[in-house]
């Protein structure tokens, strides 16, 4: 069973910069697409950027290109999400997601890590 643990939310002003991390255990992280996906409250959770599993194939939700970038240490069993010149609009809980190559969901979650920017 895969495990995915979420950490470097917290507290920022506007155009501050935050990077999360995702770290698995369980499975073959390396195999694996990673995503990171956001809910605010009274809103339903959003896509935010997704890396496949060789470190290629990006996307981000147009809100986020130019300002978050999503990468990945397959050493390390790590996807993180540098999030750079952050908006109020950022503020969500964010989870890491995962999906294995024979399934078109993600199947695995993290709990959620917390990102509140200050205006």
């Amino acid at each position: 069973q895969v495990q995915l643990v979420e950490s470097g939310g917290g507290l920022v002003q506007t155009g501050g910069s935050l990077r999360l991390s995702c770290t698995a255990s369980g499975g073959t992280f390396s195999t694996y697409t990673m995503a990171w996906f956001r809910q605010a409250p009274g809103s339903e959770r959003e896509f935010v950027a997704r890396i496949g599993w060789n470190g290629f194939d990006r996307s981000y939700r147009n809100s986020v290109k130019g300002r978050f970038t999503m990468s990945r240490d397959n050493a390390k069993n790590t996807a993180y999400l540098q999030m750079n010149s952050l908006k109020p609009e950022d503020t969500a809980v964010y989870y890491c997601a995962a999906r294995a190559r024979d399934r078109s969901d993600y199947g695995y979650w993290g709990q959620g890590t917390q990102v509140t920017v200050s205006s």
